[in-house]
């Protein structure tokens, strides 16, 4: 029994799906017997490049086309395992040899980008001086590895993946004619793994097509192909977006452990990103296509937690560095409502002195001061009145927003909280739309809210230096440290 992509290989221009642009063109020139003297198809695998050189060989020579006929005057070659220079010079011997029953001598050149450099320079000289009986049809995966002197000397054609209404209609239409029984969102997996080639596709329903006499079920398909199912990523992904690298690392085993490869769940990952394209996963989609071996595991974890290098528990640890000035306070400084500049914290006492005998103070630990989480939601949304800083960060419950927020610099001023990020990871977390849409649930009804680069804090804000100038007065000179939020290591 014939494989499922032969047995419906197609055998004349009509009947090649999603290739029109090529088609025409070729149907064109056979109608008005204007031929180039070499055409180069391009394209991904699978897309009919071969198949359509075939047909347009035979119409040209107003042969006759069955898929095990041959002909003398269509010569096929394989430059991937003909490379040498010496199999073209032998081309270009045989080339000189008139077409024994067709008008035209056709070289079907498959590969071609896989012949060497010295073949190309001898491949060069045909196609510069072609004998008159004779036409090219060069095929190829990789034009970028065919130099331009032969792009430049053909005429190029180019070959695209189907679009997945077509292949979805192609595919349903021969399962009709076999008698394949599948559910839709099971052919829906095919198409999709198939990604646009026919000849994968195809080679994808053939296998699949004996799994069951009755119906072939999406469960089935995801099995055979050994797919992750679609549960297993749905909470893969909700714990990426909560930041919670056990659970990721948690998911990550159960569907490795299943059996499923790292480069077949990104790929499947990638897709359902594109096929509903979030900003919170972009991050995410610029890793995935590097999860390949070596080490595919690490890779696949790494673009997974990445991305969350300045969260607690996640990748590498960062210090959490602020100006030096904005870790200091002076206890007898007054408490301003809607003027707070700086999220100051009570000095230690270290008990040495400086010169002039005034005890020496040390900034707390950021890491060991940030305020406790509270353990309910807002019941309704906090009022001007009450609206504090230290009010704001309790309330908020989101493990991922809560670390981010206090490591900003903020300002609140004029009912409006502007937040100014230390990292560029935080600036990029805290500016997505659905987190600001979240933020904003624990901010009074008149509040505006805005999230800027840390160079856009204001380096000489009055009520910053009205406290710098107080704890001058009793610690003697400070320096504040200007260095745009970057970490000093």
């Amino acid at each position: 029994m014939k494989a499922l992509y032969r047995k419906y290989r197609p055998k004349s221009l009509k009947e090649v799906i999603g290739q029109e642009k090529v088609t025409d063109i070729l149907e064109n020139s056979i109608k008005n017997k204007t031929f180039s003297h070499a055409y180069l198809f391009t394209g991904p695998r699978g897309t009919g490049k071969t198949s359509v050189a075939r047909i347009f060989a035979h119409e040209i020579n107003d042969f006759s086309y069955e898929i095990e006929d041959n002909y003398v005057d269509i010569i096929e070659i394989d430059a991937a395992s003909n490379t040498g220079v010496d199999n073209i010079r032998d081309l270009k011997e045989r080339a000189s040899v008139a077409p024994t029953k067709g008008q035209y001598k056709v070289y079907i050149i498959d590969e071609v980008h896989m012949l060497s450099k010295s073949a190309f320079n001898a491949l060069l000289k045909i196609l510069e001086e072609p004998p008159k009986h004779v036409i090219f049809l060069l095929a190829t995966t990789d034009i970028q590895k065919v130099p331009i002197t032969i792009t430049s000397r053909v005429q190029k054609l180019v070959f695209s993946l189907a679009a997945k209404d077509i292949m979805t209609a192609y595919l349903k239409n021969i399962c009709e004619k076999e008698k394949i029984n599948i559910e839709d969102e099971a052919l829906s997996i095919i198409v999709n793994r198939g990604g646009g080639s026919f000849r994968d596709s195809l080679s994808l329903l053939d296998q699949i097509s004996n799994l069951s006499k009755d119906k072939i079920t999406k469960g089935l398909v995801e099995k055979s192909l050994g797919l992750p199912q679609d549960e297993l990523i749905k909470n893969l992904l909700i714990s990426y977006n909560e930041g919670n690298l056990e659970e990721i690392s948690k998911n990550l085993k159960t569907i490795l452990n299943t059996g499923v490869k790292p480069e077949t769940l990104a790929e499947a990952i990638i897709n359902i990103i594109l096929d509903n394209p979030k900003p919170e996963l972009l991050d995410l989609l610029s890793k995935l296509p590097d999860v390949k071996s070596p080490f595919p595991e690490a890779k696949l974890l790494l673009a997974f937690t990445t991305v969350y290098d300045n969260r607690p528990n996640f990748g590498p640890k960062t210090v959490n560095y602020q100006p030096k000035i904005a870790s200091l306070v002076n206890q007898n400084l007054p408490k301003t409502q809607d003027t707070t500049t700086e999220n100051f914290q009570k000095p230690q006492i270290t008990g040495k002195k400086d010169m002039q005998g005034n005890s020496l103070k040390k900034a707390n630990d950021n890491s060991n001061s940030s305020p406790k989480p509270a353990e309910t939601m807002l019941d309704s949304k906090p009022n001007t009145t009450n609206f504090t800083w230290e009010n704001f960060t309790n309330n908020i419950k989101s493990k991922l927003l809560k670390p981010q927020i206090e490591k900003c610099h903020y300002i609140i001023e004029n009912n409006s909280l502007k937040l100014y990020p230390t990292a560029n990871g935080s600036l990029k977390i805290l500016s997505s739309p659905n987190n600001i849409k979240s933020i904003k649930k624990y901010l009074p009804d008149n509040y505006d809210f805005y999230v800027l680069d840390i160079k856009e804090y204001p380096k000489n804000d009055p009520a910053k230096n009205e406290k710098l100038n107080k704890i001058n007065d009793i610690m003697g000179e400070t320096q504040e440290v200007e260095n745009d939020g970057e970490i000093p290591f």
